[in-house]
């Protein structure tokens, strides 16, 4: 897939069929969005265009975007896998944010072969979100373009969105986030320097840092899968068993949130590295010991317990 940056740079000579979101999550929802576009590029001998943000809308429409499911160079990466065609990110700004929809389709069409708009009965965009289904619908007639419903998704009678699979997160239910997103939760962040608590208690963590705030579970202890290294975040040359510690060290009186990767069977160099952490089970809530030998005791349970979860479960494609 060719990564563009806004949508001023898709080429004039080709024939496009397009959707637009955030996708954060790329969750099954989207996924079935993506689907439809596909289907409707072939079906208009058009080439399949998804035009996405930076940032989150809402970091500029209310101030604050929602806690991220997803990196950005994951989205980019997850939503090439499933479009074989173009990836637009386009700047999210406050002039770009009082743009009507009616302005955006034009610079999106002008001068272009613009055969389709794809996009849900829930979607919308353009200042005050004025760009609904049936507003497109009615300017497609006057554009010349076709405007495709793609169905929503739903699970177990509810729609499949972004928003829920952040409160599955959050409320810990991890198995139910995945059936949303279609594959376990994973976060991606950078490798810095912690305080190195971990390696004086015999269990050396990788401290994860994120550019922007991103969709937590409980404080607690995980079986986790590690990925990194290579050009791609989605095709990683390393990858390791692991388990995570997300909390505060209670033990130790912290304050501060932090997310440490314990990697099984591997001690190394790891900062500035990108790692990707998929979160495969929780084994417990983070809990206050009275000393460093109990909490350390605790860990040698904790790591048993991932080796057993982690060896009976598939890794998945990313492993």
């Amino acid at each position: 897939m060719d990564f563009l940056r806004g949508i001023d740079a898709l080429p004039h000579d080709a024939r496009l069929a397009v959707t637009v979101g955030v996708f954060d999550g790329v969750h099954r929802g989207h996924q079935q969005v993506f689907s439809v576009l596909e289907r409707t590029a072939r079906r208009l001998g058009a080439m399949p265009v998804v035009v996405t943000f930076d940032p989150h809308p809402e970091a500029v429409v209310v101030g604050r975007a929602p806690d991220l499911l997803m990196d950005q160079q994951e989205r980019l990466e997850w939503i090439s896998r499933l479009v074989a065609g173009m990836v637009v990110l386009q700047r999210f700004d406050e002039v770009f944010r009082r743009t009507t929809a009616e302005e955006f389709m034009a610079r999106l069409g002008g001068g272009r072969n613009l055969a389709a708009l794809v996009m849900t009965h829930v979607s919308t965009f353009g200042r005050d979100r004025a760009g609904t289904l049936p507003v497109l619908r009615e300017m497609g007639l006057r554009g010349g373009w076709e405007t495709v419903e793609a169905p929503t998704l739903d699970l177990r009678g509810a729609r499949i969105s972004s928003a829920r699979a952040r409160e599955l997160v959050v409320a810990g239910r991890l198995a139910g986030a995945a059936r949303l997103l279609g594959r376990p939760y994973a976060l991606l962040g950078d490798v810095v320097h912690g305080e190195r608590r971990g390696r004086e208690l015999g269990y050396p963590t990788a401290n994860l840092s994120f550019a922007d705030p991103v969709c937590l579970p409980p404080d607690g202890i995980y079986a986790a899968r590690a990925t990194w290294g290579g050009e791609a975040i989605l095709s990683p040359s390393r990858h390791a068993d692991a388990v995570i510690s997300l909390g505060t060290q209670p033990t130790f009186g912290g304050r501060v949130r932090l997310l440490e990767v314990h990697l099984l069977d591997l001690d190394e160099d790891l900062y500035g590295q990108r790692m990707r952490v998929e979160f495969c089970r929780r084994l417990r809530a983070q809990k206050r010991y009275d000393s460093a030998e109990e909490l350390i005791e605790q860990m040698g349970r904790d790591v048993a317990r991932a080796r057993g979860i982690l060896a009976a479960s598939d890794p998945g494609p990313n492993a």
